[in-house]
């Protein structure tokens, strides 16, 4: 086996370290190893782990390392095993067996006695689990500051948040400190922090990855961060529990599949509510035009074009999480825990009557009826992503819940409708602004249709590629 370029391997990527492993480039343990330095090294600076979770991570390497001393079949190994040896973090809303599931508070004691059915999955595929990333109270806020756990920090500049709920998986990702990690998106919480930390984000499909179906109504649900396409490839084969298209050389084998033309439309409009009145920046402007350029050099046909959104789609997306937020305070062990201003917002849901929630659910098929007539003409939608850069740390500290939600909501009006229809949308990086933070845009697909995504976000990655740009907190 050659020398390791520790750095290179930590930002390779979980696919190209599944490779590497595999190949005896590196074995699992060199890869743990590096990853759990790097984390000493430059996690002081972010705070994107609540936890790391060292000596179980090695104990888990060395047995990855064992597996493939005594394989006489690599590629069989491979296989069984696609995610082998790789490092992935864990959002701390989601069980870890024998830890405990914060949910960005201090309000939870109990350790989990097992692992939730997505852990599993990863752990059955070979995945590695780091570590805890932070996210926001209660993944409430599109921002990771919380009374528990600190401050999380944008590697791109520590000054900046990297959004949130999954603040912690998107700096984690970006920061080369895991191959992969699982987030979870009730109102944009995968695509806001990937977008704001330049890494590839996917929502998929509602029931593509297991999830508790009561979270926020139904809108929430696990998915995964990565800096290449491949690599979320990879955790959705690892992790869907839904067969409902699902390409039969699954996600990962169908990206070597060349991809047809498409018809694409790019769609400017906000859904409708407060959220619209936010001002797109002109480097996200920018962004989406430099990207519809970029599609028509790759073949595709490119028309603008908007969604049928009606005050409904707001208005569900808006009951359903105070409702959520409602239920999740209910079943912490010390509420009290909790910032004001999250108390606030539980407190705003528990006002919300049973009757207009049920109708608000059931509207939920006419919303997507309506939003889903644009795939009548078109394969695929682009939309802006964020509309600005992140806000600073600390800027929202000690504010009102009204106040926070008003000024952190008008950087992220494009992302809800999706979680209100469970359709998959994904936030693929689009270059920088001119303060150097990433910028990004949102790919919208058709119900169950995550495989045209991923190959039109993988086209894209291999027309301007992103991974191989680091942030300067190295």
């Amino acid at each position: 086996m050659t020398s390791v370029n520790a750095t290179d391997l930590c930002y390779a990527g979980a696919a190209e370290q599944a490779r590497r492993i595999q190949s005896g480039a590196t074995t699992a343990t060199e890869l743990i190893k590096a990853t759990l330095n790097r984390i000493t090294t430059i996690d002081r600076q972010l705070n994107s782990y609540r936890e790391v979770l060292a000596d179980r991570a090695l104990d888990a390497a060395a047995h990855a390392d064992s597996l493939l001393d005594n394989s006489t079949a690599s590629s069989s190994t491979a296989a069984e095993f696609p995610l082998l040896g790789v490092p992935v973090a864990i959002k701390d809303t989601v069980a870890v067996s024998g830890e405990v599931t914060s949910f960005g508070t201090s309000g939870n004691h109990h350790p989990a006695l097992e692992d939730d059915p997505v852990v599993a999955s990863l752990k059955d595929a070979g995945a590695i689990i780091i570590g805890i990333t932070t996210c926001s109270e209660l993944a409430v806020w599109p921002f990771t500051e919380t009374k528990a756990w600190g401050d999380t920090r944008n590697p791109w500049n520590t000054k900046l948040s990297p959004g949130g709920s999954s603040g912690g998986a998107g700096a984690a990702v970006a920061a080369g400190l895991c191959g992969l990690a699982l987030g979870s998106d009730g109102l944009g919480s995968i695509r806001v922090p990937a977008g704001f930390t330049g890494v590839f984000g996917l929502k998929p499909q509602r029931g593509r990855v297991w999830h508790d179906s009561r979270d926020w109504q139904g809108m929430s649900v696990n998915g995964p961060l990565a800096r290449n396409v491949a690599d979320a490839a990879l955790f959705l084969d690892a992790t869907s529990v839904d067969p409902t298209g699902v390409p039969a050389n699954g996600f990962a084998g169908q990206l070597a599949t060349p991809l047809n033309p498409l018809r694409i439309a790019v769609a400017w409009k906000p859904v409708v509510g407060p959220p619209a009145t936010a001002k797109l920046g002109d480097d996200q402007r920018s962004a989406v035009v430099d990207m519809i350029h970029t599609l028509r050099d790759l073949g595709h046909t490119v028309i603008e074009q908007e969604f049928d959104f009606d005050r409904k789609v707001s208005s569900s997306g808006m009951i359903r999480y105070l409702s959520g937020i409602a239920q999740s305070v209910d079943v912490l062990d010390n509420p009290d825990a909790l910032s004001k201003r999250t108390r606030a917002m539980a407190t705003y849901g528990r006002l919300i009557p049973n009757g207009v929630l049920r109708r608000t659910l059931g509207s939920e098929a006419e919303s997507a009826r309506r939003i889903n007539g644009i795939f009548d003409t078109v394969d695929i939608v682009v939309t802006p992503g964020a509309t600005q850069s992140p806000i600073r740390v600390g800027s929202l500290r000690g504010r009102s819940a009204m106040i926070t939600l008003n000024v952190s909501g008008k950087r992220i009006p494009y992302y809800g409708p999706w979680n209100v229809i469970g359709q998959p949308a994904a936030s693929v990086p689009a270059g920088f602004d001119s303060e150097g933070m990433p910028v990004s845009v949102q790919l919208c697909g058709r119900p169950h249709d995550e495989t045209t995504l991923l190959q039109l976000a993988a086209q894209i990655e291999q027309a301007k590629p992103w991974a191989g740009t680091f942030p300067p907190v190295d």
